[in-house]
């Protein structure tokens, strides 16, 4: 979120942010945080209240801590559309204003398939959580999507990406062009995940890398609160830098990405499915491998933590990089067995320096599943709530 200080800006948008945050919530808090009058903070709060971006308290709520006259934002006021796309799933929802989701939906499909079947199931989704949660489409205030691959993410395009066939340079947002009001925003999943994990598990962290392991394996950088994107989207993308593994003879093996012996061809999901064909179980997805490792099969569990040591070698190299305060590792492989954490743990903490593992907490996702989807709608909300364009809507100049 935008930062808000005195002496900065002082239109609604920006007493918005405040109360958005939490930093401030009461009239008394903001005029404290902006320096404004208490009659020109009320003449703000009562355009916002009657543009129904916030709605104020009568009461103390003590399931949430709010005293008698704070605000906050409207979360009734309409509801956000958004999609976790991964390599082999859909995952859509609708959420209210402040990104819990409301109903929500899930899928097994290809990404490969390509954007025209996996897109037109996203609206099909959409339409048909729009009729349960009894909204139609003049409440959605925008779109977000999550995608296994670049993005650029100002024109929402696909980038070069190693496991999307048929989906590059195509721009997403084109596909629901008139369809919704509001901004359709296209994000990297695993920036997603990190986004939401971040503001929904670790609010008061700078500095957070979240690890997907799934079909796929990547991951998301947040720096300094931010999501960091790097120059061209590819920001992240450990599952195709070389990985570092000694127990596999021959050559080591092609990644779908076109080179070989990457991270992913060793310890991703689908690598994990191939490996496990070779062994002759029966294997389709990563879903099977969880379902063989919960049931104990040794060589799952084997290939498991095996997984676990090489991507915790990429992770121990980017902490060394960007010395993070917290790892949240997710997706199904962690779910899989629980050494699988374990190991990436003890990997990034004999790897790294002491002065990165000092105060490194490696946890588990807060969220689970969920953290895509809360994180679309977290960037959706970031853009629909951005001060200039709460000003302008308001016709605030």
């Amino acid at each position: 979120m935008a930062q808000v200080a005195a002496g900065g800006p002082t239109g609604p948008g920006a007493l918005l942010e405040l109360i958005r945050s939490g930093r401030a919530t009461t009239r008394a808090q903001i005029m404290a945080h902006t320096g404004l009058s208490r009659s020109t903070v009320a003449q703000r709060l009562d355009a916002l209240t009657r543009a129904r971006y916030v709605v104020e308290s009568a009461g103390g709520d003590s399931t949430r801590g709010r005293p008698a006259g704070s605000f906050e934002v409207d979360a009734a006021a309409g509801v956000l559309l958004v999609a976790d796309i991964g390599g082999s799933h859909v995952r859509t929802a609708v959420t209210d204003l402040v990104a819990r989701p409301l109903a929500r939906r899930t899928v097994n499909l290809d990404v490969a398939t390509g954007p025209r079947r996996v897109l037109g199931t996203v609206r099909r989704h959409f339409g048909a959580l729009l009729a349960e949660c009894g909204r139609d489409r003049d409440a959605v205030r925008g779109v977000a999507l999550g995608v296994p691959g670049p993005v650029e993410f100002g024109s929402g395009t696909v980038v070069s990406p190693p496991i999307m066939t048929g989906w590059d340079d195509y721009r997403v947002p084109e596909f629901f062009a008139g369809e919704f009001a509001g901004p359709v925003l296209v994000d990297n999943d695993a920036n997603l995940m990190a986004l939401g994990e971040h503001r929904a598990c670790h609010p008061g962290e700078q500095d957070l890398l979240l690890v997907k392991a799934a079909t796929g394996v990547g991951a998301g950088l947040m720096l300094g609160g931010r999501i960091h994107r790097g120059a061209l989207g590819a920001a992240g993308d450990i599952g195709h830098i070389p990985a570092i593994e000694s127990g596999r003879t021959g050559d080591p093996p092609l990644c779908r990405c076109g080179n070989s012996g990457c991270v992913e061809a060793y310890a991703s999901g689908w690598a994990l499915v191939r490996d496990l064909r070779e062994l002759g179980r029966e294997a389709a997805s990563v879903r099977d491998v969880v379902r063989l490792a919960r049931a104990r099969d040794p060589e799952v569990r084997r290939l498991v933590r095996r997984s676990g040591r090489i991507i915790g070698h990429a992770v121990a190299d980017v902490a060394s990089l960007i010395n993070p305060h917290v790892i949240a590792v997710a997706g199904p492989l962690v779910d899989a067995d629980e050494s699988f954490l374990a190991t990436v743990r003890e990997v990034v903490y004999r790897q790294s320096s002491p002065l990165v593992t000092r105060d490194l907490s490696i946890v588990r996702t807060g969220l689970g599943e969920e953290a895509g989807i809360v994180g679309a709608g977290h960037l959706l909300g970031d853009a629909v709530f951005a001060p200039a364009a709460v000003d302008r809507t308001l016709g605030w100049t």
